[in-house]
C-alpha cells in the first residue's frame, strides 16, 4: 500500500545521425487514423560501435551534462525522425546552449503503469486493459515495468518486472470501486522509479477524472514531477461536458493531467470514444521508441540547487511543413 509518509526527493535532470531528413509517419491521430491495424515496433539497429558508451539520461549531481528527450511532430501529429543536430536549439534561461550530444536511437525504458479502477471506471475497464496490453506490444525485451493500481487509496501491486504477462494477470482481476486518489498514485509510480535500471523513465497513466481522496496536494505533486527524471504520459477519458453528476474534480482532470504531463516532456491523450482507448495507447508506446536525446554542459556552472527553465527550438527544413517539438521543460541545478 502507499506509503504517505513524505520524503526527500533528490532533484534529478532529464535524459545517429540519419543520412537524410523523412517524416516517419508512426500513427495517424487525424479523422478515421484509430482504423489502422496495431502498431508494432522492431527496434532499430544499433549504429554506435562496441566499444563506444552512450552517455546515460539521467544526470547526477555529480554531472555537468543536461539530457533532454525531445518528441518532434507535424502538422498532422505524426512523429518526425531523421533529423540532424543542426535542426535543434536548446536556450537555458533565455541563453542559447552548445548542443554537444545527440541521439536518436530506441533505448531501453523503465515504464510505470498507473491504472484507476475506481468505482467511476466501472464499463471502462475492459478497454483500459486492452489499451495496456497494445502498449505493450511496443516493448522491447531490455524494457522493464511495474503496476500502481487507484481507487480509495493507491497501491503497488506489481513491482519492476520483465514479465508483461504478470501484469495483464494482475490486470484482468481488477474491480472498479471507491473514490480516485489520483495524486497520492503518481507519488507512489515516482517514488517506485527510483528502484529503476534503465536510464530512461516514463509513467503511463489511464484515468478518468481528477484526484477526489489523495492526501498529497496538487502543488506538491507538481513539484514532485518537476524534480523527478520521469515523463509522464496521460490517457483521460473523460464524461461529455454536459453529463450528469460529474463533480468539479472530474471537470477539472483534463487540465490537471494536461499540466502535469506537458511539464515533462510527455502529453496528455483526451479519449471521448473508449474502442479509441487501445490505439491512443500504442501510439504513446510508439512515440517513445521514437524521441530524440539532446545533450549540453550548460554555461551557467552555479550549484545552486535553483530551477533552470529549458526551451528547445526547431531550426525548419527546408519543404517540410512546420513541425512542432515536445521537451522536458527545465530541470533543478544541483545544490553542491
Amino acid at each position: 500500500m502507499l506509503n504517505l509518509e513524505k520524503k526527500g526527493w533528490q532533484a534529478m535532470r532529464p535524459s545517429y545521425r540519419s543520412l537524410c531528413v523523412f517524416s516517419a509517419i508512426f500513427w495517424a491521430v487525424a479523422a478515421g487514423a484509430f482504423a489502422q491495424p496495431p502498431v508494432a515496433i522492431a527496434p532499430r539497429a544499433s549504429t554506435v560501435p562496441k566499444n563506444e558508451v552512450l552517455p546515460k539520461a539521467n544526470i547526477r549531481v555529480d554531472s555537468n551534462l543536461v539530457l533532454i528527450p525531445v518528441t518532434v511532430t507535424d502538422p498532422l501529429n505524426r512523429f518526425v525522425t531523421g533529423l540532424d543536430k543542426e535542426n535543434f536549439k536548446v536556450l537555458e534561461d533565455k541563453k542559447e546552449q552548445a548542443i554537444s550530444q545527440f541521439s536518436s536511437e530506441d533505448a531501453p525504458l523503465s515504464v510505470g503503469v498507473i491504472f484507476d479502477c475506481s468505482g467511476s471506471m466501472g464499463h471502462k475497464l475492459e478497454k483500459s486493459r486492452l489499451a495496456v496490453s497494445q502498449f505493450f506490444k511496443t516493448a522491447n525485451p531490455e524494457d522493464e515495468f511495474f503496476l500502481v493500481q487507484f481507487s480509495d487509496s493507491a497501491e503497488l501491486v506489481q513491482p519492476f518486472t520483465g514479465n508483461l504477462e504478470e501484469i495483464q494477470n494482475r490486470l484482468t482481476f481488477t474491480q472498479s470501486k471507491g473514490r480516485t486518489a489520483l495524486l497520492d498514485a503518481i507519488y507512489l509510480g515516482l517514488h517506485e522509479m527510483k528502484k529503476a535500471k534503465n536510464p530512461r523513465k516514463a509513467l503511463l497513466v489511464i484515468s478518468d477524472g481528477g484526484d477526489n481522496n489523495s492526501r498529497y496536494t496538487e502543488p506538491e505533486i507538481k513539484n514532485l514531477v518537476k524534480e523527478a527524471d520521469v515523463q509522464i504520459y496521460a490517457i483521460g477519458i473523460y464524461e461529455a461536458m454536459a453529463a450528469r453528476g460529474r463533480t468539479p474534480e472530474e471537470a477539472a482532470g483534463q487540465g490537471l493531467l494536461t499540466e502535469i504531463a506537458e511539464q515533462t516532456g510527455g502529453r496528455q491523450y483526451p479519449v471521448d470514444n473508449l474502442n479509441e482507448l487501445p490505439d491512443v495507447a500504442a501510439k504513446i508506446g510508439v512515440e517513445l521508441r521514437n524521441q530524440y536525446v539532446l545533450g549540453y554542459s550548460p554555461l551557467n556552472k552555479e550549484h545552486d540547487g535553483k530551477y533552470r527553465h529549458v526551451v528547445v527550438k526547431l531550426v525548419q527544413p527546408r519543404g517540410m511543413p512546420t513541425l512542432r517539438p515536445f521537451w522536458k521543460q527545465g530541470y533543478y541545478a544541483p545544490a553542491q
